[in-house]
């Protein structure tokens, strides 16, 4: 279930990040819960200086109903229900009249409390000794859980148990790992393996996709000296992800130093994580800054994860500092590694190696690959970024209903996870791949839910989508005036900032946007835009930039025979790729450029090809822009009908209608709003024939 959007916000604005996450967790997608949560927190519970609630609290509406349906369930039942809020994979028969009541739900013997935080309410409201008792039920009945429980069961200090947990987290999933930790930190009685296995705890907990509970565990051991470096370590990375483009990296450099000494693979992976938060914020100074002391650290004799992570850093150097050649070789080097290598993270840095090298197809496997394992790992805070790099690859090869999908998951597990900027990042570019399509209303709302600012040193990489995407908007509106201004936010005119990526990304826009607004030969702006895009696209040797790099050059020429010449080898270019929008772009501005220069005839055969290809991608105002040139060239445009093959978005939200959600929770879902979702519901019945969601429903049905 989703939270109420506006419930979720005011919680999220209001309340610092580890608690408001906590909150949302216990609440489990129950509004209700939520709210009553939020209203009873202490002074103290907001400053950070006592813990959160684990329960509803006892003046809570919602925590008196189900106390009372609880109450009125036999004491066989509610000890049933207390050995599944233990562990939920313990159903018993007994459960059928909690079943019966709307309190649980019981499949695959696992136990779902409805609602969730039910769960809770039944296991903190029994005494400490039940609880206890409880699991040394359940560690005795055995299990992959029983370690755990006996634990739990253990009241005092336990140097043996402790050990043992110890053990058995260096093996396990994060989550598993998380709490044997916690438990082996309050069992044992040497302060220093409690210290050290709090804040291995933390690191776990965070990589399971529970920052508030990483947080609470490092302000436990705040005070201990022998933890600072990691704590700070994990504090940086955990800011990184939470902030925006500049937090974190104090934390991280400072860990990175006191980190050098001991444990090198720990102050370079704090380096790593430095470097990417500069490369986000587009601070390619400081980006230089971290990468010589990142390669410092070199010796020649790494195993491949680490190599990779080295030519990464250094490939990004020298395309900071304009050696194209030199810093596409080691990224390509990356690619190669990257065969040898199964570490999520290093698969990420390989995947976005692929971005920089053009090589959207490989850039796009890659993350795909991360994405599997993080999650087969249980390393649920790394999923969000493989998603981004592999919305960023389906962008860039202009395959949109893909990166449309890959973002909108991003989106809800960066927000699920704690990590607020890579969901800025996936709203920036689900706001691009709306406006591509001429979707203004999906595209601002977009822009909206991303709440981007700019960094100290420039457009950060979420506001320079979104920036991006505005542009587009008053690009296919006949804003070309507008649309320069507004790429200029992301052309930083000092050097050494900016997204260079994204700068290269939107270089055909500017360029296209200043030829539409009819200027005498390209500005000194557009010139000095086309310099670092001409290296860029040359250097990749990938036929959907070298077509933009064509395009460019047509648009600029000082003469039509010459733009001529340019517009073809663009098609070309885009014949051997597979961007089927791109192509048709580029056979829109032709088409209008022979128009311009009185060959209708040439200019209507690109016309009609950009208009079909337009309006079989669902992208109507480039594709009425492309009949308005035709009826200008003399074409008559019949009337289009619509097309019965949904778009990808369509598709989503018919299933969604299909299995029974109202309009309002799939607005919820995808992060739209319901307005929205009325728009294209609309659009899917009249391209299905359908009149009702009944009818729908038995499209969809197997």
């Amino acid at each position: 279930m989703v939270f109420a959007p506006l419930v979720q916000e005011s919680v999220a604005a209001t309340l610092p990040p580890d608690l408001a996450g906590a909150l949302l967790e216990l609440a489990g997608g129950d509004e209700a819960a939520l709210a009553d949560l939020a209203a009873a927190l202490t002074p103290q519970q907001i400053r950070g200086e006592a813990p959160p609630p684990v329960t509803l609290p006892p003046a809570s509406a919602l925590g008196r109903r189900l106390r009372a349906a609880l109450a009125a369930l036999p004491g066989t039942v509610r000890s049933a229900l207390l050995i599944a809020a233990a562990d939920p994979q313990h159903a018993d028969g007994e459960l059928r009249l909690a079943e019966d009541a709307g309190l649980v739900r019981v499949h695959d013997d696992e136990v779902e409390f409805v609602p969730a935080v039910l769960r809770w309410v039944v296991y903190y409201d029994a005494p400490a000794d039940e609880r206890r008792a409880v699991h040394a039920w359940l560690a005795h009945a055995g299990g992959p859980r029983a370690l755990l429980h006996r634990a739990a069961a253990t009241p005092g200090c336990d140097d043996a148990l402790a050990g043992e947990l110890l053990a058995a987290a260096r093996a396990a999933p994060p989550a598993y790992a998380a709490t044997a930790l916690r438990h082996a930190a309050r069992l044992t009685t040497a302060p220093d393996v409690s210290a050290d296995a709090l804040v291995a705890a933390a690191r776990q907990a965070w990589m399971a996709g529970r920052p508030h509970e990483a947080g609470a565990l490092l302000r436990e051991v705040a005070h201990v000296p022998r933890t600072q470096a990691r704590s700070r370590r994990l504090t940086g990375e955990m800011e990184v992800r939470a902030g925006g483009p500049g937090d974190g990296l104090d934390d991280l450099l400072t860990a990175a130093a006191l980190l050098a000494a001991d444990d090198i693979a720990a102050s370079l992976d704090a380096l790593l994580l430095a470097g990417e938060a500069l490369q986000r914020a587009g601070d390619h100074a400081r980006y230089a800054e971290v990468a010589r002391r990142v390669l410092a650290l070199r010796r020649g004799t790494e195993p491949p994860a680490l190599e990779l992570a080295f030519d990464q850093v250094a490939g990004l150097s020298e395309l900071y500092a304009g050696d194209y050649a030199t810093g596409f070789g080691h990224l390509r080097h990356v690619l190669r590694l990257a065969t040898r290598v199964d570490d999520p993270a290093a698969l990420v840095r390989a995947a976005t190696a692929g971005i920089l090298v053009g090589d959207g197809p490989a850039a796009h496997a890659l993350a795909a690959r991360a994405v599997r394992i993080a999650r087969t790992r249980g390393e649920l805070a790394l999923v969000p970024h493989g998603l981004e790099i592999a919305a960023f690859a389906g962008l860039a090869a202009g395959h949109y209903d893909a990166a449309t999908a890959d973002a909108t998951e991003g989106a809800t597990l960066a927000a699920a996870t704690g990590q607020p900027g890579p969901a800025q990042v996936h709203f920036g570019i689900l706001a691009v791949l709306a406006a591509l399509l001429g979707d203004r209303e999906t595209a601002t709302l977009r822009v909206r839910q991303a709440g981007t600012h700019d960094s100290t040193a420039g457009p950060g990489q979420a506001r320079a989508l979104c920036e991006w995407a505005l542009a587009l908007l008053d690009l296919i509106e006949g804003r070309p005036a507008a649309t320069v201004e507004r790429l200029d936010r992301i052309m930083v005119a000092r050097s050494g900032h900016g997204n260079a990526v994204l700068q290269v990304a939107a270089t055909p826009h500017l360029v296209e946007a200043a030829w539409r607004g009819g200027r005498p030969g390209p500005g000194p702006r557009i010139l000095a835009a086309l310099v670092p895009f001409e290296r860029w696209t040359t250097g990749t040797g990938q036929p959907p930039w070298l077509a933009l790099r064509s395009r460019c050059r047509a648009l600029v020429a000082a003469d039509g025979d010459t733009a001529d010449g340019h517009f073809r080898e663009a098609l070309a270019q885009h014949l051997r790729g597979d961007g089927d929008f791109a192509r048709a772009h580029t056979e829109l501005l032709y088409g209008r450029e022979l128009r311009r220069r009185r060959r209708p005839g040439a200019a209507r055969e690109h016309l009609r090809s950009a208009a079909e290809t337009f309006t079989l991608l669902d992208a109507r105002p480039w594709a009425a822009q492309a009949d308005v040139e035709l009826r200008a060239a003399g074409a008559p445009v019949p009337d289009r009908p619509p097309t019965a093959e949904l778009t990808a978005q369509q598709e989503r939200i018919a299933r969604l209608v299909a299995g029974g959600a109202t309009n309002r929770e799939i607005a919820q879902q995808l992060y739209l709003s319901p307005r929205t979702v009325d728009h294209h519901l609309r659009n899917v019945f009249a391209r299905l024939g359908v009149r009702s969601r009944t009818e729908l429903a038995r499209r969809f049905s197997p």
